[in-house]
């Protein structure tokens, strides 16, 4: 079993992940949202690459049963149910619901991999979940880092490092390429304060300028769900 990470989807094109197992993390907040989201009931999550497709997306689903999702520049979008706050996905809203969803990183970081055999989201909320599940794969893994406007970010980074460090615990015979050093070297020096790196990084003060402490709180969380989000036939369900 060998682990790879990126720190931006832009280093792969998308047939890079043809039949390939992989994992997509977008701490704050897309994986968050998703996780939450699929935990508190939502039927299905269509993640697309654009607006306009979300748009052009939902007018064709069931309607009253839809949900629109998402954010740009931090902000709910004109128009959209829902913002990228994970605090909003209620089971009272989402639940039953198909859920259309944009994000600036999150989103286009997984409609690049579509192609992967495997395509799970993770982030601190389901950590030990996601890394129990492909353990049991016995797979090598692509661990995508959604990045910060396809450049790196650092909590992406972490939490990456903290899921191979959750596999090698697992798995010690585990290979790791040179990124996942640097990666479990940040998970050594932030692993222990999340909360803390996560109000440094540059998304988290940004979000803390608009007003989303609250979603950072949440964020921080370590392995609160025992989920996986896996995507299929173009959109993202739970492991059963």
């Amino acid at each position: 079993m060998k682990l790879n990470v990126l720190f931006s989807p832009i280093v792969a094109d998308e047939l890079y992940f043809t039949g390939k197992t992989s994992v997509v993390i977008d701490v704050l907040r897309a994986s968050s949202t998703i996780v939450t989201a699929l935990k508190n009931g939502a039927k299905e999550i269509v993640p697309v690459a654009t607006v306009e497709f979300a748009v052009k997306v939902s007018g064709g689903m069931f309607g009253g049963q839809t949900l629109l999702g998402g954010e740009r520049n931090t902000k709910k979008i004109e128009g959209f149910a829902l913002g990228n706050s994970p605090l909003e996905y209620e089971e009272k809203v989402v639940n039953g619901k198909s859920i259309v969803f944009y994000t600036t990183n999150g989103t286009k970081a997984l409609t690049k991999a579509r192609f992967s055999e495997n395509l799970f989201v993770c982030s601190f909320l389901n950590l030990n979940a996601v890394a129990k599940h492909l353990v049991s794969l016995n797979n090598n893994v692509e661990i995508i880092c959604a990045g910060r406007n396809n450049f790196f970010s650092l909590e992406d980074t972490v939490c990456a490092g903290k899921l191979a460090a959750e596999i090698i615990s697992m798995n010690p015979e585990v290979e790791l390429n040179d990124s996942l050093y640097a990666a479990l070297a940040l998970n050594e020096k932030y692993g222990q304060v999340l909360l803390k790196m996560l109000k440094q990084s540059e998304h988290g003060k940004l979000l803390i300028e608009n007003g989303f402490d609250e979603d950072i709180n949440y964020c921080a969380q370590l392995n609160v769900f025992d989920v996986v989000p896996y995507y299929t036939n173009g959109v993202l369900k739970l492991m059963k």
